[in-house]
């Protein structure tokens, strides 16, 4: 069975969802009115899709997790050192997530930081997972369990997008920056970090 165009409605959804991103990255405090005349359609038709701009921030933080969920899967794919995952899934992930890093900042207005993190719950699990896996092998080092190490690198990433968002850290350097410092986070020495990134941004 084979689907049908879009609709006109779908086409609609999907622009407004695709220039309210560029919008809000350029000014995070567009209005409604301001992301309609961007989309070229009225007011009402945004209104039409997402009864209110929490709805709409909602939805692109849904999005975002998407995102950002399949470039960790694809990341650690196939990976079995489980340092090499971390960068790896990492180094992905960032690539995906500096795209939503003034989102991220503009959701926890609406959407709170809470309802962030119970989006990401089976990203943070499947990190646990590889984190066990080094705690196990004896290739990380922490006196935190898998679960709450994980929790820990997630917050560390919330804070490194912080860093860029405030100029504190180029938002160039932010990836392989925040692979170096989660591998450290969980005992690996540094400049085994620093080579084994080094190596896969080359």
């Amino acid at each position: 069975m084979t689907t049908g165009a879009p609709s006109r409605a779908d086409t609609n959804r999907r622009r407004i969802l695709d220039v309210a991103l560029t919008e809000l990255l350029r000014d995070p405090d567009a209005s409604m009115d301001q992301i309609a005349r961007a989309a070229g359609v009225v007011r009402r038709t945004v209104y039409g899709h997402f009864p209110s701009r929490e709805a709409l921030v909602s939805t692109l933080v849904d999005g975002a997790v998407e995102a950002v969920a399949a470039a960790h899967a694809e990341g650690r794919e196939g990976v079995a050192d489980p340092a090499e995952a971390v960068a790896r899934g990492t180094i992905a992930v960032w690539e995906v997530a500096d795209r939503y890093r003034i989102l991220v900042a503009l959701a926890q207005r609406s959407v709170t930081m809470q309802g962030i993190r119970e989006r990401l719950t089976p990203v943070r699990a499947a990190c646990a997972e590889i984190l066990a896996q080094g705690l196990e092998q004896g290739v990380f080092v922490s006196p935190l369990p898998p679960e709450a190490l994980a929790a820990v690198h997630e917050q560390m990433l919330f804070a490194l997008m912080e860093a860029v968002n405030d100029g504190l850290l180029p938002a160039r350097d932010a990836g392989p920056s925040a692979a170096v410092t989660l591998l450290a986070a969980v005992g690996v020495p540094g400049s085994r970090a620093t080579e084994l990134v080094a190596k896969l941004t080359a």
